[in-house]
């Protein structure tokens, strides 16, 4: 999953796609409405790949945060909407990432959090990452045991 080049920005709706850098700051794409738009560097922009949700032992990157849901949801939207009551969204959330600090972690966070996991999930930019598989040992580390 490459969250490198996705951004939110403060004050605006969903999620944004960098298409180009300037000086002055950079062009982007929204993944919601399609619409190109002109942000400049005194704009809050942060990016998906340099966010940590707070836990218990450590910070957790969001990309994790997204892969736990997309294995529960298995590929598909959110089944708890953002809207929903505080408690059903930290119920959800629970179920994903049970170490998460509830002192630091707001139901809003967790609202963003689903909002955006399901922007991403229907432009198909959440895919789910394979697990290295387990190799076989090769014939020939047999043989050499055997002799």
């Amino acid at each position: 999953m490459e969250l490198d080049k996705i951004i939110a920005i403060s004050g605006r709706p969903g999620l944004f796609e960098v298409q180009i850098q300037t000086r002055s700051g950079f062009v982007a794409h929204s993944l919601v409405d399609g619409k190109r738009i002109s942000a400049s560097i005194r704009d809050q922009v942060s990016l998906l790949s340099e966010i940590n949700i707070y836990g218990l032992q450590a910070e957790v990157p969001l990309a994790d945060i997204f892969q736990k849901i997309l294995k529960k949801e298995n590929g598909a939207i959110c089944s708890v909407k953002p809207k929903a009551p505080a408690t059903d969204l930290e119920a959800f959330f629970f179920e994903v990432f049970q170490d998460y600090d509830e002192d630091r972690v707001y139901p809003s966070d967790i609202k963003k959090i689903i909002q955006w996991y399901n922007i991403l999930v229907e432009k198909g930019l959440l895919v789910a990452e394979k697990e290295p598989e387990k190799k076989a040992p090769t014939q020939k580390k047999e043989a050499a045991k055997k002799d």
